[in-house]
């Protein structure tokens, strides 16, 4: 926990961008019946029958310093995916980064083994070595900021009906591109300090 503290209170900086991830399911839902469209003082209504046409996953890519997030939707959420993100991340948006420093949960396929199965060996290792990782704790995924725009996400767009995948695609994007322009920030304001006090409970007791 004090390791990701003291990461979320360095200076920005632009050879070491902070970067954070995590992902979330979406169950995509369709109509039975069409929903009868809104009108004037009648809101737009939906039967309570619907059809399950699966899941999507979806990866959020934070970087909280600069108020930029990015979201990829999947079908599936295996070790590959993941590793795609991640280099997508070094080679493509901080291909010029000394390091990417990477803030994380344990999730099983959270691991840098993931990107030997995706690339040669030779790929994966370079992807690695600019990769500077700090694990959340478990049951400390609160910690992770990217969980705050997951948060966000789940109220400004994905609380609805949502059939498809391509459908949720178009829908995520639009988010993003709004709150990107909008540069909004998450503003992180617990330190380790609070955490020895409010959190106490989880130290060692000492004599």
């Amino acid at each position: 926990m004090e390791d990701v503290l003291d990461v979320y209170h360095r200076p920005y900086d632009q050879k070491r961008p902070l970067v954070c991830l995590d992902e979330a399911s979406k169950q995509l839902i369709g109509e039975v019946i069409e929903p009868i469209p809104a009108e004037p003082g009648q809101p737009e209504r939906f039967d309570y029958e619907y059809t399950r046409n699966g899941t999507a996953n979806l990866f959020m890519i934070s970087e909280p310093l600069l108020g930029w997030r990015a979201v990829h939707v999947t079908e599936r959420r295996t070790a590959v995916d993941f590793a795609e993100v991640v280099r997508w991340l070094v080679e493509e948006i901080h291909e010029d980064a000394e390091k990417v420093v990477l803030v994380m949960d344990n999730l099983n396929t959270h691991k840098l083994a993931s990107l030997y199965e995706a690339f040669p060996p030779e790929q994966a290792r370079r992807i690695a070595e600019k990769l500077e990782i700090h694990h959340t704790p478990k049951h400390g995924s609160w910690l992770n900021m990217a969980e705050i725009e997951l948060s966000v996400l789940s109220r400004q767009c994905l609380d609805q009906r949502i059939e498809s995948a391509e459908i949720l695609r178009r829908e995520v994007a639009a988010w993003e591109e709004d709150r990107n322009e909008r540069m909004v920030e998450v503003k992180w304001q617990f330190t380790t300090a609070d955490a020895r006090i409010k959190l106490r409970r989880l130290y060692p007791a000492t004599q």
